[in-house]
Order: C-alpha cells, then structure tokens, then sequence
C-alpha cells in the first residue's frame, strides 16, 4: 500500500507536519511519500488567472501524486477557523482540473492547534467537504492543546489514548 500525507500549512514550523509524519510512521506496513504543500506553490485562483494560465504543472502533478497513491492521510491547519490559504489556493486549483480531488482514496483526515479546540473547526469543514471531492473519510482526529499532547524531542504523542486514537485512524487505511 501506498500512502500520501502532508500537512493543509504552509508553515516551516507546522506542528500539523509534526502530526502528520508521526502518524504515516504508525502504517504497520506500506510505502508512505510525505508531500510538502510548499514544493505545489501555485499563483491565487481566480477564473481569469486560470484563463491566462490553464492549468498549472504543479497542479497537475499534484494531482498525479494522489493518482498513484492508494490512501490519503492530511493533517489541517486551523487559520482562522477555515483551512490554510496555502492549502485553499492549491486545493481550487486542483478542483478545476478535476473536480474529484481525492479521486476515490480512503483518507484518515486530521487537525491540531496549540489551543484545547485542537483545530476542530477546520476538520469539521474537511470532513464534510472530502466526500463532496470524492474522498473516503475513514477515520479522523484532533489533537487538542499540541504542545502539551505531543513530544517534539522523541516525535510522537505523550498521551497514550491520544496515540491509541491515533494508530487506530491510521490503521483503519489498511482495512
């Protein structure tokens, strides 16, 4: 099996990077390709920039890296209770070259925030809209309060229930 993750942030520092790769090391078995949305940094949407342009390279291949993948694993930042521009930016312009983003793949949709909330919201949104792009939600969590539930020296969550949760999500891809 092979599985794509990446973190919805475009942030260097992203604790939902952090949560992400911890979560594709939990795969009892499989091939898992860690994407970094900053390597698909693609121009603002708009339908007159998509007249000038077409479609985008970066988009396309984007789109071919979750083809040739058997599963989906995202971890979503939370700005300002909606998804991270990055992500949104390069989300709309992969819809417009195929409506079904996720094109059939089951996916362990997650989110994290420093606050108790845990990037609640944005998950919310995601896990009503994954569907709607032909997504199969197998699991999904939110990890409240990140600093203190995660261990950033070791890479892993100190909160065993958490991680628990966690490897059950991710697991459930293998099912």
């Amino acid at each position: 099996m092979k599985v794509v993750a990446f973190a919805a942030s475009s942030s260097r520092n992203s604790i939902n990077k952090l949560l992400v790769a911890y979560a594709a090391s939990l795969l009892e078995y499989g091939e898992t390709e860690i994407l970094e949305i900053n390597d698909f940094e693609l121009p603002l949407f708009s339908v007159d920039r998509e007249a000038e342009l077409g479609q985008p390279e970066l988009a396309k291949l984007f789109l071919k890296k979750l083809a040739d993948a058997d599963a989906i694993i995202i971890s979503f930042a939370e700005h300002n209770l909606s998804y991270s521009a990055a992500y949104k930016n390069l989300f709309d312009w992969c819809s417009r070259i195929d409506p079904k983003v996720f094109q059939g793949k089951p996916m362990v949709l997650l989110s994290t925030s420093p606050g108790s909330h845990g990037g609640q919201t944005v998950l919310t949104t995601a896990l009503k809209s994954a569907p709607r792009f032909s997504g199969e939600v197998k699991a999904s969590l939110s990890v409240p309060s990140f600093n203190s539930n995660f261990d950033v020296n070791v890479g892993e969550l100190r909160d065993e229930g958490l991680k628990t949760k966690l490897k059950e999500a991710v697991n459930s891809l293998l099912a």
